[in-house]
């Protein structure tokens, strides 16, 4: 089925355009500083329509459904290159080669445009022909939002108050030190045991829109790390009269919780969060299959199809509006621009290498990135882009990649650092094209035009790589990647599992007992990889996920599940949005020199504990009226 419209509509417009670039630079910024502290970024479809329409509404202009629907496209584009940075880009930063910002910028926009290129075929046969077997969840929520806001529906205020709460918070806590980042106490009997919690209204709002039980299996991870792991080891180690591998100096018995973490919990974390990622991709292989072979039917069989460019100002001519996509022209254009310059300009992967390694590189970015865009573009109809594997992904192409090189003898340091370039590329090219499928689902069932829908997301990611680029290297100068201020797990994982494989400097027995934990998860029948993410981080960044998710269930007692456009839900990405610009804007105070990076909060001891507590009972009380706000109105 296909939907026409029968009188023309304002779509690609400026204002469109305009606010979705704005709002795509902001969520860029946000989700990047997101993903860098826990690893996970959120989806920006939803948050940017209602922005875009409220924008329209502040500007005097109220703008059609298809203009703010342009403009949500646009601005989520950001989402996905954000993933594929943050995922790989400060493993870089970790091993003294902190690249250039005009290359990650580069990284950034190759991943998007093959991303984009790689599914424009496939989109009449996933989005159009499939519709009643793959519904995109994010996709048709977004489309509801658009309905419903279009129609004058509230709601959109609690964005703008979500974004003041997360910024004002981390201000006080980062600008200011007014009280402490982080709260804990010891517990007896257990050595070395903690319990803590961050103060962040971010991952507070990140726990909300997860949900309690989501919440939980991160948190659970987290406890088994600091109330099991840490003191089982900090008892072993209290005997020893030698330092304990992989440590080589320093005795169990002389470690903070903190350091037994970095030392030894680290790499079972990292062991749990490897085979986590790797064993959801062999488990989704046969669906995965499924889903490259009829992607390859359906091209095959003329399922996907583009069309030309009109003459009269429009993008394609002969099939409808509603199902031109761009000219096959751009997609093979596409494909061959991004390999070809991986493979000829020097600069673009990371480690100086020669034309011989560069080509294996390019290659690399063409048979992955090609075979996981259609593999995500599928699976995301299914799984929505939230639980898009996109971690396993780039284990997979790492580990590939790294594989070729150590057979072919290169292992030295540069090597490493182009086999995790070739990472980036290839995580952003399959997040792209789960967010732009996404995407063309919402533009399918407002009556879009997908060659405008298409345009946009490279626009989006033309504005888009140059924001992205600019927080991650922001943020490694003003501090250091692996601190507590910005853990970047999913870097610091990526280069783990190189070392290990070009290198071999893996303690080997820590990183399979996270193995073993991780499958034991796995074959409870919860999330793996969420509960492995605990396993990996401090409890003090998990805990407030937690948190965030028991309010959003005590705002459901007594109610139906909510749905995505909540106000709950809104003013939880709300404060999403407004911490990661805060945090941003501190990184370039502090990388400019005007503020410090860490001094002794103002309220220091039990004052500051109490302060900082009812900082975070605050929040959870915004979120809490927020969303019981959305049940009344319902």
């Amino acid at each position: 089925m296909t939907l026409e419209r029968p009188t023309p509509v304002a779509e690609f417009t400026l204002k469109a355009i305009v606010a979705g670039v704005v709002l795509g630079i902001v969520f860029g910024a946000a989700n990047a500083y997101l993903g860098l502290r826990v690893g996970m970024t959120v989806s920006a479809s939803i948050p940017a329509a209602v922005l875009t329409v409220a924008l329209f509404r502040l500007s005097g202009s109220k703008g059609t459904i298809l203009e703010a629907n342009l403009s949500q496209t646009i601005g989520s584009a950001s989402t996905s290159l954000s993933t594929g940075t943050i995922f790989t880009i400060p493993a870089l930063f970790l091993w003294g080669m902190a690249p250039p910002y005009l290359q990650v910028v580069v990284l950034c926009f190759l991943g998007g445009v093959l991303g984009l290129s790689a599914m424009i075929p496939l989109r009449r046969l996933l989005i159009v022909d499939a519709a009643d077997e793959l519904p995109y969840p994010e996709g048709t929520a977004c489309a509801e939002v658009l309905r419903a806001t279009a129609a004058g529906a509230s709601g959109s205020e609690w964005i703008f108050r979500g974004m003041v709460v997360g910024a004002a918070v981390k201000l006080l806590i980062a600008l200011v030190f007014l009280v402490p980042s982080e709260i804990g106490m010891a517990l007896p009997v257990l050595p070395k045991a903690e319990l803590a919690l961050e103060i962040a209204p971010a991952l507070l709002g990140v726990g909300f829109i997860l949900g309690y039980r989501m919440g939980g299996i991160c948190v659970a991870g987290s406890i088994i790390s600091s109330l099991a792991l840490t003191p089982l080891i900090a008892w072993i180690g209290a005997g020893l009269t030698t330092p304990l591998y992989p440590e080589t100096t320093r005795l169990v018995s002389e470690m903070d919780a903190g350091a037994i973490w970095s030392r030894y919990v680290r790499y079972i974390g990292a062991g749990a969060v490897a085979t986590a990622g790797i064993l959801t991709v062999l488990r989704g292989l046969p669906t995965m299959a499924q889903a490259f072979m009829a992607v390859a039917k359906g091209v095959r069989s003329g399922g996907a199809g583009t069309g030309g460019s009109d003459a009269k100002g429009g993008f394609l001519s002969g099939p409808p509006q509603t199902d031109r996509d761009l000219p096959g022209a751009f997609v093979i254009g596409g494909i061959i621009f991004v390999v070809a310059t991986a493979a000829l300009v020097p600069g673009v992967f990371a480690g100086g290498m020669g034309p011989l390694q560069r080509a294996v590189c390019a290659a690399g970015v063409g048979f992955f990135g090609v075979l996981f865009v259609a593999v995500a573009a599928r699976i995301v109809g299914i799984v929505g882009v939230s639980s898009q594997p996109t971690s396993g992904i780039a284990l997979v192409t790492l580990l590939g990649v790294a594989s070729i090189f150590a057979a072919a003898g290169w292992t030295e340091p540069g090597a490493r650092a182009a086999v995790l370039t070739v990472g980036t590329i290839v995580a952003i090219a399959a997040s792209k094209a789960g967010d732009i499928s996404q995407d063309l689902k919402t533009g399918f069932l407002v009556g879009a035009t997908p060659a405008r829908q298409q345009f946009g997301q490279l626009i989006g990611a033309a504005f888009a790589c140059w924001a992205v680029a600019a927080t991650v290297i922001l943020l490694g100068t003003a501090y250091e990647f692996g601190s507590k201020e910005i853990p970047a797990p999913q870097a610091t994982l990526m280069k783990t599992i190189i070392e290990g494989v070009l290198a071999g400097q893996l303690p080997w027995g820590l990183v399979l007992s996270g193995a073993g934990i991780s499958i034991g998860a796995m074959l409870c029948g919860i999330s793996g990889l969420a509960f492995a993410i605990g396993v990996y981080l401090p409890l003090a960044t998990m805990a407030p996920l937690f948190v965030g998710g028991c309010v959003r269930a005590l705002t459901l007692r007594g109610t139906k599940e909510s749905s995505d456009s909540d106000p709950g839900v809104l003013a939880a990405s709300g404060l999403v949005a407004g911490e990661g610009l805060a945090g941003v804007l501190v990184a370039g105070l502090v990388a400019a020199k005007i503020a410090p990076k860490s001094i002794d909060p103002r309220l220091g001891g039990l004052t500051g504990e109490l302060a900082a507590t009812a900082i975070v009972l605050a929040v959870c009380y915004f979120l809490y009226v927020a969303g019981r706000d959305g049940k009344r109105t319902a």
